[in-house]
């Protein structure tokens, strides 16, 4: 199997619109245990790396790294905050 296609977890609907929208109900900002609690009761499947990259070229956004959520998930959260000072 060549680099590009190992096999990687691919989140149905994405991680990141997952916590975007609990963090929206929830009306303050998720806590490490409730990002990780979504994370491993979200729905994913196993793709090849370069299915999952085509579905994010297609999708517009990457989503979260699973491994990684909590630090990118507050690294999305600040980019957020930011682009709605903008509007």
């Amino acid at each position: 199997m060549a680099a590009d296609d190992e096999l990687v977890l691919s989140f149905i609907p994405p991680l990141v619109a997952v916590l975007l929208d609990a963090e929206r109900s929830k009306g303050s900002p998720l806590t490490e245990d409730e990002v990780l609690f979504l994370r491993d009761d979200s729905t994913c499947i196993a793709v090849e790396r370069s299915v999952a990259e085509a579905v994010a070229e297609q999708r517009g956004y990457p989503d979260i790294d699973p491994d990684r959520c909590w630090e990118q998930w507050q690294d999305i959260r600040e980019q957020l905050a930011g682009d709605a000072d903008k509007t």
